[in-house]
C-alpha cells in the first residue's frame, strides 16, 4: 500500500472518547479522509451521517453497527475500543488484508496472538499509548534505570479518569515491561500490583505498579527511582486526548508506507 494524498481511515468506536477525538482531527485536515465509521449497537450515533456529527466530515459515510464488510485493503483500521471488539476487528482485518493502528488496552495473550497473525500479512502499529511524550518517557526510564543501577528501586504510579475500566493502565504495564527488560528481569516474576497488610521488606527486583482512578484525568504516569538519600521522578501528564489522536494519525501515515510487520510508536516516532 502506498501513501496517497488522502489516506482512507476506517474508525471504530466513533462514539467513544478517543473515537471522537480522532473524528475531530480527521475533519480538521486534508491528509486523511473518513471512509468508514463503526459504533456499537444501540448507540445514538448509529445511522447518522458523519457530517451530522462534524459538519466537515463526508455525508457519504454513515455510522454503522455491523462490522461485516466494514474493512477493505485500501483503508487503514483505527481501533481504540474494547479487547473483545478488537479481536473481532482483527479477525476481519486478516480476512480483508487491512492495515491497522490499534490502541486498545487490556488485550490478553490470545488477542495479541491474533494481532501478530495480522502483522504477518500487513503493517500493524499496536501501542498502549501513542503520545510523543510517553514514548520519550519510555526511552528516558530505560536510560535512568541503566545509569542508576540496582541501588534504586523502581515504582510506577498512574492515574486516569473514573470511566477507565482496566487497571493498571496499558501504558503503565508498557513502562514496567521496559524497566524489567532494562534490568534483565521477567515482569511476570517481579511485578507488584499494589500493597496491603504485612508485606515484609521490599525485594530489590520488585517493580511496583499502583493505579488511581477519578475525575476526568486523561492520563498521568510517574516512574520513581528511589535510592538511599535521593529520589528521581519522571512524570508525563496528558491534559487532552488530542495528543493520542495525533499519534494515531501519525501511525496511520506510517503503515501506509511500511512493510508487513508489528510495530509500536517507537518505530513510528523515532526510527
Amino acid at each position: 500500500m502506498t501513501a496517497a494524498a488522502s489516506t482512507r481511515l476506517l474508525v471504530t468506536g466513533v462514539g467513544g472518547r478517543m473515537g471522537q477525538e480522532i473524528l475531530k482531527l480527521i475533519a480538521s485536515q486534508d491528509e486523511f479522509s473518513l471512509a468508514g465509521a463503526l459504533e456499537r449497537k444501540g448507540s445514538p450515533l448509529v445511522g447518522k451521517r458523519a457530517e451530522e456529527i462534524i459538519s466537515s466530515l463526508p455525508a457519504s459515510v454513515t455510522v454503522r453497527s455491523e462490522p461485516a464488510n466494514f474493512l477493505d485493503s485500501e483503508g487503514v483500521l483505527i481501533d481504540f475500543t474494547r479487547p473483545e471488539a478488537t479481536r473481532e476487528f482483527v479477525m476481519a482485518a486478516i480476512e480483508t488484508g487491512t492495515p491497522a493502528v490499534i490502541g486498545t488496552t487490556g488485550i490478553d495473550k490470545k488477542g495479541m496472538n491474533q494481532i501478530k497473525n495480522l502483522a504477518e500479512l500487513v503493517p500493524v502499529v499496536y501501542a498502549t499509548n501513542m503520545s510523543l511524550g510517553i514514548n520519550l518517557l519510555r526511552r528516558l526510564i530505560v536510560q535512568a534505570s541503566e545509569s542508576l543501577g540496582e541501588g534504586f528501586d523502581a515504582e510506577i504510579l498512574e492515574m486516569h479518569h473514573r470511566h477507565k475500566e482496566d487497571a493498571p493502565s496499558g501504558t503503565a504495564l508498557t513502562l514496567a515491561e521496559d524497566l524489567a527488560e532494562a534490568r534483565g528481569l521477567d515482569l511476570g516474576e517481579v511485578a507488584c500490583f499494589g500493597r496491603e497488610g504485612f508485606t515484609g521488606e521490599r525485594d530489590q527486583d520488585t517493580i511496583g505498579l499502583l493505579a488511581l482512578r477519578g475525575g476526568d484525568v486523561a492520563g498521568e504516569h510517574t516512574v520513581y527511582f528511589a535510592g538511599e538519600g535521593e529520589r528521581v521522578e519522571l512524570t508525563h501528564r496528558a491534559s487532552s486526548r488530542e495528543t493520542f489522536a495525533h499519534g494515531a494519525l501519525r501511525a496511520a501515515r506510517f503503515v501506509t508506507q511500511a512493510s508487513p510487520g508489528l510495530y509500536d510508536m517507537q518505530d513510528v516516532l523515532f526510527d
